[in-house]
């Protein structure tokens, strides 16, 4: 079992797919690149928010996702 990422793009994109993946009772990890990078000094227009789920709820997440995709 390992981790699948998601998405990656923009941060108020990536809570709002965060929350309906809850919603749905997927359970999430986000990977702020944009405040690691701030935090650590340094920082570039190229880093992005990421959102990760276990391999094993895909299934469970893909209606999710693909709704979510069509919405945006």
């Amino acid at each position: 079992m390992g981790l699948m990422k998601v998405y990656s793009g923009s941060e108020i994109l990536a809570n709002a797919l965060l929350e309906k993946l809850e919603a749905a009772g997927v359970e999430t990890l986000k990977k702020d690149n944009i405040q690691s990078a701030r935090l650590g000094g340094y920082g570039g227009m190229d880093l992005a928010v990421e959102v990760f789920i276990q391999e094993t709820e895909f299934a469970k997440a893909n209606p999710v996702i693909e709704d979510f995709r069509m919405s945006i």
